[in-house]
């Protein structure tokens, strides 16, 4: 049973993490309600994001090897500092000063007191209206080349938001783009390859916290949940990134509203307890 929780969530991680709709939301819900009817813990949830980070980095692959390879180039001289794949290098690592930094002072809370599920039906509705608001009024012009430092600090910032359940890493993140003008492609491919350092430090970081511990799943079972995430996350990415080629994000507003808006219901009721 313990091992079917976890492929079920780990399901739930794959379909979840990249569209804007919050995949930590998700796990600690469906946690509620399976079985053990337990949280399954951030260790794990950051632990099974390593599968869906590795979708990223897969999916990704040119892309990351050029930036990687240009970054270094241009680190030596070899190529002039300001070749663009070199600049988004050194953006993708300003950007992820934020969540490093947040996600260390704030690690207690991260791991107790922001997982209320109070707390998550306020953030899926409010950034779910962010959501909206900010694919209906961005411009929508701007390109990836035209990322600069302030704008990568401000995407940051967004990104460390995701520390609470029910922001998302990427709808946070996109919101952020759109707001600034972005165009959606750009915005969701930036926040893709900008999650990808924060996610397998801190993947890697509980992996290593938790090695030897008791926890809600043992690592063999978090361990193929993370593998299923890989496999499911991999359609998604390839998903999102046709759709938002040709429609918006008003469906996983909605659907944030009607997530967030249920849970209010069932915590009200005592269905479900916010702890």
């Amino acid at each position: 049973m313990q091992l079917f929780e976890a492929i079920i969530l780990g399901l739930v991680q794959g379909l979840t993490e990249f569209l804007p709709i919050s995949s930590s939301a998700h796990l600690r819900i469906l946690g509620e309600f399976l079985p053990g009817a337990e949280d399954p813990g951030a260790a794990f949830t950051a632990i099974t994001q390593l599968g869906t980070e590795a979708a990223v980095v897969l999916f990704f692959w040119r892309d990351i090897v050029r930036i990687i390879s240009h970054w270094f180039k241009a680190l030596f001289g070899k190529i002039p500092r300001n070749d663009p794949d070199a600049k988004l290098g050194w953006l993708i690592i300003i950007g992820s000063i934020p969540i490093v930094i947040l996600g260390l002072l704030f690690q207690d809370q991260i791991e107790t007191t922001f997982r209320s599920l109070w707390l998550i039906a306020a953030t899926l509705i409010v950034f779910g209206i962010l959501l909206g608001v900010a694919d209906w009024v961005g411009a929508k012009n701007r390109k990836m080349s035209d990322l600069t430092v302030p704008h990568g600090i401000l995407y940051g910032l967004a990104q460390a938001l995701a520390l609470i359940p029910g922001v998302s890493r990427s709808g946070g993140t996109i919101t952020m783009g759109l707001f600034l003008g972005y165009e959606r492609a750009a915005a969701a491919r930036y926040a893709f390859l900008l999650a990808i350092p924060a996610v397998f430090g801190s993947g890697f970081y509980q992996l290593a916290k938790s090695w030897g511990e008791p926890s809600v799943y043992t690592l063999g079972e978090t361990a193929i949940a993370t593998l299923v995430a890989f496999f499911v996350a991999l359609g998604v990415i390839a998903f999102l990134m046709s759709w938002i080629s040709k429609h918006s994000f008003l469906p996983f507003v909605i659907y944030r509203l009607l997530l967030g808006g249920a849970l209010i219901v069932l915590l009200s009721l005592g269905i479900l307890q916010p702890y």
